[in-house]
């Protein structure tokens, strides 16, 4: 029986699917679903939403690349909070925005089965990351979340961090490409004292300097869970060389720590590089 479904970049149109809409619905085989970059747009998201509120066995859902704004938003949140099995739903690149993201921070409150959310690159701020952030401390099963490339800022940072130190499920976040300055590393910085789930963090293209690697170096001595850290393409110099440095010599977690694109000179890179020494089992990317 047919369980994987691949009509990425089909040029399915409105009636395709809807047609496919009518199939999912009495479907009771394909698990994975890759309807992508097919411009499917707000009325394509309402038949997709539609056969999720009946389909029982779909999986893994990918709806990237299809001008889905935040009406289309409403109608998938709307049946996630019926919706059973969906455990993967990929939202990247689309144009949720703020008010996008508050509809399915609502479905999230409900919804007990999604493990894995793509909301890469769609324009969601600080308001969108204050309704994620709400969810993400009622939410009990999410374990990865992906909201790199969007506009978050330090307050959307604080708002996120925030819901680190409640929830207690989330193992993988990515919030690279945010807006991120040392202020908000510095939130991330005090959630990773707390938490004691996550395991990945990338934080991969922000505005992080010395202050920040400070902070979150610090977070490094206290938090025993952690084990992969992206922090390439920010603004870390030698004196954060030198504080990751200090730390990484007592975590004893951390086995991958990403910093290159950094503007470090060979100095602290070298001082960095020493920790190989202490810690044969961390990869280093200088």
């Amino acid at each position: 029986a047919l369980t994987t479904l691949q009509l990425c970049n089909k040029k399915m149109g409105l009636q395709g699917i809807e047609h496919l809409s009518n199939t999912l619905k009495q479907n009771k085989t394909v698990t994975t679903l890759d309807i992508g970059v097919n411009q499917i747009d707000d009325k394509g998201a309402y038949y997709i939403a539609d056969a999720l509120g009946q389909n029982q066995t779909l999986n893994i859902l990918n709806l990237q690349l299809n001008n889905i704004g935040p009406q289309g938003a409403e109608y998938l949140a709307n049946s996630l909070k019926q919706n059973q099995t969906l455990t993967r739903l990929n939202l990247h690149y689309n144009q949720l925005g703020d008010e996008g993201a508050q509809h399915l921070a609502s479905a999230l409150q409900h919804n007990k089965t999604l493990t894995r959310l793509n909301l890469i690159r769609n324009e969601i701020g600080e308001k969108g990351a204050y309704h994620l952030s709400n969810a993400l401390q009622l939410n009990k099963t999410l374990t990865t979340f992906y909201i790199a490339e969007n506009k978050i800022g330090d307050l959307g940072a604080q708002y996120i961090a925030k819901a680190l130190q409640i929830n207690q499920t989330l193992t993988i976040l990515y919030v690279a490409q945010n807006q991120i300055g040392d202020e908000g590393a510095h939130h991330f910085a005090n959630a990773l004292q707390q938490n004691r789930t996550l395991t990945t963090l990338s934080l991969k293209a922000n505005h992080i300097s010395n202050q920040g690697a400070y902070h979150l170096a610090n977070a490094l001595l206290e938090n025993n869970t952690l084990t992969t850290l992206n922090l390439k393409w920010n603004e870390i110099g030698d004196q954060g060389a030198s504080h990751f440095a200090n730390a990484l010599r007592q975590n004893e977690t951390l086995i991958f720590l990403d910093i290159r694109c950094n503007i470090m000179s060979d100095d602290g890179k070298n001082e960095l590089l020493e920790i190989r020494n202490y810690e044969p089992g961390l990869k280093l990317i200088i």
